[in-house]
């Protein structure tokens, strides 16, 4: 069904990493596309799957359970830090090699700028390869897809918090500690007018909150 979709959009590889939207390790159902594409549960892994093969980069945590719950897969399972693995470049350059004006597809949502950038700058060494960032094919063949968590938010106990309930003057503080420390950073040369946080331990931080679907391990 994905190499249907691929054909489809004229994507010759997708890679699906493990981050969801704000690029965790940990993560609520809804965003688990390598998971449910791989087979491979384990928080930490990128798998990759092309027209002809695919194959799961992970670390050494899952060494062990990946090669169980890749068997008879198809994946070829890619050793992080081992002599002798790919990079998914690298792997992608072999696969591609064949294919003129080849493209690599990835969920721009779940995938960090830089994470990007490096991966397009080392593709494009490996003989023209292009990303393209704008589509994501478990909206069409995960049907039944759990829904992006809309739980409440709950109050951070004073006793992990670095102050008091998130009221609003509590906020205000913050948003003004963070305003002096762009301001410090700035160049002459720069104005930043503001900041994007993406991070979710950084989110809570800054409001004092703890959504539900954050696991801490």
């Amino acid at each position: 069904m994905l190499r249907e979709v691929m054909r489809r959009e004229r994507i010759d590889a997708f890679v699906f990493p493990s981050t969801d939207a704000h690029n965790s390790e940990y993560v609520a159902e809804h965003w688990k596309s390598r998971e449910w594409i791989s087979g491979f549960d384990g928080s930490a892994g990128t798998a990759v799957v092309t027209m002809r093969h695919a194959a799961l980069w992970t670390d050494s945590r899952y060494f062990l359970a990946a090669e169980q719950q890749l068997a008879g897969t198809g994946y070829e399972l890619m050793r992080l830090k081992v002599a002798g693995t790919p990079t998914i470049a690298e792997w992608l350059g072999s696969e591609l090699a064949d294919i003129d004006g080849a493209v690599v597809g990835l969920d721009g949502a779940v995938n960090s700028y830089a994470t990007v950038e490096a991966l397009t700058a080392e593709l494009r060494a490996q003989g023209g390869i292009t990303v393209r960032v704008n589509f994501d094919p478990m909206r069409t063949i995960w049907t039944d897809r759990p829904a992006i968590p809309l739980h409440p938010v709950r109050l951070q106990p004073l006793a992990y918090a670095a102050c008091a309930v998130p009221s609003v003057g509590a906020i205000a503080t913050v948003c003004s500690s963070l305003r002096s420390t762009i301001s410090r950073g700035c160049s002459t040369s720069v104005a930043v007018m503001s900041t994007a946080i993406r991070s979710l331990c950084r989110i809570c931080w800054s409001t004092r909150s703890e959504p539900r679907y954050i696991l801490i391990r």
